[in-house]
Formats: C-alpha cells, sequence, structure tokens
C-alpha cells in the first residue's frame, strides 16, 4: 500500500469517527429542566420512549396544569398529528404562548415536549403530560398504552446555576471529546497494526518464494550434474 493510500484511508476513518456522534441515535428519556426564567421562553420537555421500537403506533398528547395554590390539574394543552388543529391550547391564560416543541411530522410521538413563550412568574407550578399510545400489531391487533410525567416548574426572575450544573456540563463536554479521541486513537492502532501486519505476511511470502525458488534452483543443478 502507497503512501497516499495510507494518508486517504487514515483521513477516511478520522471523518468517520467525528460524524459518529451526528448519527441519528435511539430514544432516551431525558427530564426537563426545572428553572424558568420570567419573560424568557421555557421548554417542557418530556419524552416517552417505546419498549418495542419496531412497532408503529399512533400517538397523542396531552398537558396539564397545576398551580402552586391549587389542588386538583386543568387541561393545558392537546397534540393530535392527525387532527385538522394538531396543537391545541385549552388553557386561556396561555393562549398565544403554547407551541408544540416535539415530534414532527409523524402519528408515531415519542417526545412530547411543548414551548412557553413569555414565561411570567405566575406560570409556576406542576404541568403533567401524558401520552396516549396504540401500538399497531400485525392482524390489526392493536394495545393501548398510557404514560403520565410531572414536571415542577419554579420561575425565577433571574437565572441561577449552581456550581454542581456547572461541573456537570462541562465534564459532559470533555467526556465527549476524550471519547472521540480515545476512538480516533484506536482506530490509528488498529489500522496500524493491521498494516503491519500485513507487510509481514509479505515478507513471509517472499522469504518463502524466494527459498523456493533457491530449492528448485539447486535441484535442477544437481540434475544437471547427474547427467
Amino acid at each position: 500500500m502507497s503512501a497516499e493510500q495510507e494518508l486517504l484511508l487514515l483521513l477516511l476513518l478520522v471523518l468517520l469517527a467525528l460524524q459518529a456522534p451526528l448519527c441519528r441515535g435511539a430514544c432516551v428519556e431525558v427530564e426537563s429542566d426545572t428553572e424558568a426564567v420570567a419573560s424568557k421562553g421555557f421548554k417542557l420537555g418530556c419524552i416517552s420512549c417505546k419498549m418495542r421500537a419496531e412497532v408503529p403506533a399512533v400517538t397523542t398528547v396531552d398537558w396539564f396544569y397545576r398551580t402552586t395554590n391549587d389542588a386538583e390539574f386543568s387541561d393545558l394543552y392537546h397534540y393530535d398529528y392527525e387532527s385538522e388543529i394538531k396543537g391545541e391550547v385549552l388553557d386561556e391564560r396561555f393562549e398565544d404562548r403554547l407551541h408544540w416543541n416535539g415530534s414532527k411530522s409523524t402519528t408515531d410521538l415519542q417526545d412530547g415536549s411543548i414551548y412557553i413563550l413569555n414565561v411570567s412568574l405566575n406560570d409556576s407550578g406542576t404541568y403533567r403530560c401524558r401520552f396516549n399510545r396504540v401500538l399497531k400489531y400485525p392482524n390489526e391487533y392493536e394495545y393501548q398504552t398510557n404514560t403520565t410525567k410531572d414536571v415542577h416548574i419554579i420561575v425565577v426572575r433571574q437565572l441561577t446555576r449552581g456550581l454542581a450544573s456547572i461541573l456537570s456540563e462541562v465534564m459532559m463536554y470533555v467526556s465527549i471529546i476524550g471519547l472521540q479521541l480515545w476512538l480516533v486513537v484506536e482506530m490509528i492502532y488498529c489500522y496500524r497494526k493491521i498494516a503491519a501486519a500485513g507487510e509481514e505476511a509479505l515478507r513471509e511470502s517472499a522469504a518463502e518464494y524466494l527459498a523456493i525458488a533457491s530449492e528448485s534452483k539447486d535441484n535442477c543443478a544437481g540434475e544437471q550434474e547427474a547427467e
């Protein structure tokens, strides 16, 4: 293998290693943030992954809201991709302030997040999301499941990040970068090991060929002397 081919292969391996984190991965249930800032936007996260990803499903999402002074939840938001309206705000206090921020262009919803515009101090409380999922099995068999999650939101005038949160975020990025570097080093090591093994095999083949040629030459010389 020439030096140009080796360099091209090495660059290809590095590009594949760097692009790996960009690939679409499996569904991961990440908890929502719980501290919102007044007059800013805020994402209410709610993710419910299917246990059987290969089974198609039709899912709707309902959100409910309860203030710190209320005893019961009230209807907040309903999303149904198959309906004409799709996302509907059901609480007048959030009129024109709620937008769908979950799964797009599919009835098989796994991300049921919504986004609040212009958060007010009165928006503190408990938000509940409910996934109403119907799994579609072969032979027209259907199985219905419901998943409910609560998100407790505190609205503050100014965002305050604790030391633990900052360190956690820094460690996450360090881990990602470290993993990429380790992957690149491992691929380079494996490439060099394979290349070295190939060169060794070529040398052994050449030595074996020369030995056979030399033995054949000696046999021919012996036969000529015998004649």
